[in-house]
């Protein structure tokens, strides 16, 4: 139990099932449009998944080992390394997670024929190293890094299946037989900047929800450099970004006749980004900002069921 919370388990979990429904409702129904079938098979996608969970279990790992006086203030009784994992054993098991999830990238990436691939995987272990030494306590750099990172989820399987890459140069909306096809890449790209925004959001209210802790190890926050107002302004216009792009999207699906879709978009997600971008400033507690940050892990969900909607939509239009 304890490794699994150290892991993060459930956000792991999330991490995997973002992949599936990306790969299963987009990519695996590219190959009725291409003919062929695609790289990311169910086993390629195996591994790049799990390669991909792997690498974020490391992130974890190493995120607590050095955030071990921190976490012993905001969040005493979460803490479990050296209480029930020694920290000999949460860096060997770090080391060993990134050398698996490069291994299995490698697998892929070879049957592709582009090792330069794997660069993605190996920024990806600098960047949680690096976050976690550096970045996490450096003013708004580690916020972009985890959004970036989160992004990447999705990015990483657009870049490693070669059918999408035709769709690169393509109009939002296909024209087909069957009427209006949403472009797959324009499908995982506005996904992909959603999951970016909604994570910069959620980290900067996760800082000001630690505020007590890093500021007495001496981070330099955005809570702490800007002040809790302040930063509320900043993550409420962030909202507005993800709003914007999203609205957007609801009415050209509406248009070209994807109505199931452009409701839900409307409905699950702008809805309850903008009522949640009115609900920050309320109190300033801790109980506050945890409340907000959760708010916002099950509005990304909700985003994740956006995909199955678009999955069953086109099989219908597909008849």
């Amino acid at each position: 139990m304890a490794w699994l919370r150290l892991i993060r388990w459930t956000n792991l979990l999330i991490i995997f099932l973002t992949q599936l429904l990306a790969w299963w409702c987009v990519i695996l129904p590219m190959q009725h449009l291409t003919g062929r079938p695609p790289l990311l098979n169910t086993g390629n996608f195996i591994l790049l998944s799990l390669s991909t969970v792997f690498i974020a279990a490391a992130g974890y790992i190493i995120n607590d080992y050095f955030d071990i006086k921190i976490d012993a203030i905001n969040r005493p009784e979460k803490v479990v390394l050296e209480k029930r994992i020694p920290r000999r054993m949460a860096i060997l098991s770090h080391t060993g997670l990134n050398i698996l999830a490069l291994i299995m990238a490698t697998i892929v990436a070879k049957q592709a024929g582009h090792y330069e691939w794997l660069f993605i995987q190996l920024c990806c272990t600098l960047l949680l190293w690096f976050y976690s030494t550096h970045f996490k306590r450096q003013f708004m750099t580690g916020n972009v890094v985890v959004a970036l990172l989160t992004s990447l989820t999705i990015a990483t399987l657009v870049i490693y299946e070669p059918a999408m890459h035709a769709y690169f140069s393509q109009p939002p909306f296909l024209k087909t037989q069957s009427g209006y096809l949403p472009n797959p890449v324009w499908v995982l790209g506005v996904y992909a900047y959603f999951a970016f925004v909604l994570t910069w959001m959620r980290e900067i209210v996760k800082d000001m929800e630690d505020f007590k802790g890093d500021a007495e190890e001496g981070c330099i926050t955005m809570p702490i450099k800007w002040g809790l107002l302040r930063s509320v302004r900043f993550t409420q216009a962030l909202g507005v970004l993800a709003v914007i792009p999203l609205l957007i999207a609801a009415v050209k699906l509406c248009i070209a006749g994807w109505l199931p879709l452009g409701i839900y978009t409307a409905a699950a997600l702008v809805l309850p980004v903008v009522f949640w971008i009115f609900a920050l400033p309320g109190t300033a507690t801790t109980t506050h900002y945890n409340k907000a940050s959760s708010r916002l892990k099950i509005i990304m969900v909700l985003g994740i069921g956006s995909l199955i909607i678009y999955f069953f939509q086109a099989w219908i239009k597909s008849f």
